[in-house]
């Protein structure tokens, strides 16, 4: 056990434990629809969800799909951006029993396939603009379902007509047309009343969700996590911050990501908040949505700060009906921190977490000592130490960089099929989170480096063995490897290191178009550097981090 020295730290709303309900999402949220039934639950770009309405409207879905097959111990795959229908479908398949895989919109069809057939899924719900990409698949993966909506299907009028019109002049494109048939559906038909499905008795230690991240092998990891993990981490969140029924939070950070899902739904929806849900980020129409829809929370990573701050008509928007917002997945630079809170009058709290523990396990305090550079102190029920990174089991003293451990009652059931891989992560009952830190006589956490080679481009986690997968199938290429390399506002970019195969010549530009082609935009190398052989380590391993130490080198060198 170790010395809980952060508690004295802690705000005095916070308590150093919280109690739990052992009930499943939908049973919980179903609860707080009983005593918020007239409530805005979920508000989009106009249109507002009461509590009572948002039930009923997944009390509705959950009975068609229910009625076409989905039930306990299934899995059904998520393809929409933040909007109504993710909340709808997330509550209504998690009610049946079923689990989630949420995926990222923007994955191509080759990661698609990979979720697809590894976790299983019989059925996906996807965005009607997805169509094609979503038809390419069934000739590849088993569907027994698909469900396809539109944005507009939860816009006001006249919005739900301009919008896509407006869309497709922009974009030059022709309206989508999705043609149904024996397992093609309409989001707005499962709507209609229908008989209530049967609601079975789910485990809270159930698993709810699947979320997908890289891996240091090459391999996604499909992470699961339980309807309780799920709960409890949006009950510290919320906690930490005072979140109660008055508070609306602004959903700008996808659902389909571990911080999305608990601070920008979960969170808000379990406590009686409203969330304000953003399809997508730009700075322009953050700041415009924080004016209009005056939310009091919100979430966000380094890169949107950066962005909104050198917006340049930002004095025209009044951001000051926030008062608290969540900042995680890479260091926030104090200048920008200072300037968007002078701006806002709100606390940018810097957090730590990881999808293995649903989302963030620490945070700077909302009202106490902050300390910018750290990650905070941990939450209620969330223990830390730092250890050796010889073994892994040697406590170290404050002020010895190790291995961040962390265990908590939200941590992940584990990996997907991958009992020894979750062995090597979760070793008597801590999790080993590859990142390497510094705790302080308080119990305040930097993060000094990375042991696995985690990259963190705009927010995103990207893992460089994914594209050194990808480039190596390149026809051309013998060797390669990517490197996340610093940047003012992306907090990280990627560049990739390839040597030709013999007696052939690499146009770096063709292999940046093929990197475009097998994997989303974020995964794409933006510089791309023939060589003829690359730095390697006495038993033959390339050295990424000589490569990183070579360019950081000659950037400096340049700038002299």
């Amino acid at each position: 056990m170790t010395d809980h020295q952060w508690l004295e730290f802690y705000d005095d709303h916070v308590p150093p434990r919280l109690d739990y309900p052992r009930l499943d999402l939908y049973s919980l949220l179903s609860q707080q629809a009983a005593a918020s039934a007239d409530r805005p639950a979920v508000r989009f770009m106009g249109r507002t969800l009461t509590y009572a309405r948002l039930i009923e409207h997944i009390d509705h879905f959950a009975g068609h799909l229910s009625r076409r097959g989905v039930g306990p111990g299934d899995r059904v795959m998520l393809l929409l951006p933040n909007c109504p229908q993710f909340a709808i479908a997330f509550y209504a398949v998690s009610s049946l029993g079923a689990s989630l895989v949420l995926a990222n919109p923007l994955n191509v069809e080759r990661e698609l396939i990979y979720k697809i057939d590894d976790s299983g899924a019989k059925a996906v719900i996807a965005l009607d603009l997805l169509s094609q990409r979503v038809d390419n698949l069934k000739s590849e993966v088993d569907l027994d379902l698909i469900v396809y909506t539109t944005l507009t299907d939860f816009l006001p009028l006249p919005l739900s007509v301009l919008y896509p019109l407006k869309r497709r002049l922009d974009a030059g494109m022709p309206a989508v047309r999705v043609e149904r048939d024996r397992r093609t559906f309409k989001f707005k038909d499962f709507l209609k009343k229908t008989e209530p499905p049967p609601r079975p008795a789910i485990d809270p230690e159930a698993m709810a969700a699947l979320i997908y991240s890289g891996g240091t092998s090459g391999v996604s990891k499909g992470i699961m996590l339980s309807h309780y993990g799920l709960a409890v981490n949006a009950r510290q969140l919320a906690a930490w911050v005072g979140l109660e029924g008055g508070d609306s939070v602004l959903g700008v950070m996808p659902l389909f990501h571990g911080f999305g899902l608990s601070a920008g739904l979960n969170a808000p929806l379990l406590h009686g908040g409203a969330t304000i849900l953003l399809p997508r980020f730009d700075a322009l129409g953050l700041v415009k949505a924080v004016h209009h829809e005056r939310p009091t929370l919100m979430a966000g990573v380094p890169t949107m700060f950066i962005a909104i701050k050198e917006l340049p008509d930002l004095d025209r928007y009044d951001l000051t009906s926030l008062r608290g917002i969540f900042v995680g997945a890479a260091p926030l630079p104090r200048a920008v921190r200072d300037e968007f809170e002078r701006r806002s009058g709100a606390g940018l709290i810097e957090g730590y977490g990881l999808t293995e523990a649903v989302s963030a396990v620490a945070c700077n305090p909302y009202h106490g000592l902050r300390k910018p550079g750290t990650v905070g102190i941990p939450f209620p029920d969330v223990e830390w130490k730092i250890v050796d990174l010889e073994s892994g089991t040697k406590d170290l003293a404050p002020g010895q960089a190790g291995e961040i451990v962390v265990r908590g009652p939200e941590m992940m059931s584990g990996y997907w099929n991958m009992p020894e891989e979750t062995a090597r992560i979760v070793r008597q009952g801590w999790l080993h989170t590859g990142d390497i830190g510094v705790m302080d006589e308080h119990g305040y956490v930097t993060i000094v480096d990375r042991i696995k080679d985690l990259i963190v481009v705009s927010g995103f986690n990207v893992y460089p063995s994914e594209i050194d997968e990808v480039l190596h199938h390149h026809p051309g290429v013998a060797e390669a490897v990517a490197v996340g390399l610093p940047h003012p506002d992306k907090g990280e970019y990627l560049k990739a290191y390839v040597v030709p195969k013999a007696g052939q010549k690499i146009d770096p530009e063709e292999v940046r178009e093929f990197c475009a082609e097998n994997l989303s935009p974020h995964l794409v190398p933006e510089e791309v550097e023939v060589r003829d052989a690359l730095p390697r380590s006495l038993i033959g391993k390339v050295l990424r981090r000589t490569l990183r130490e070579e360019e950081l080198a000659r950037q400096e060198a340049e700038r002299r």
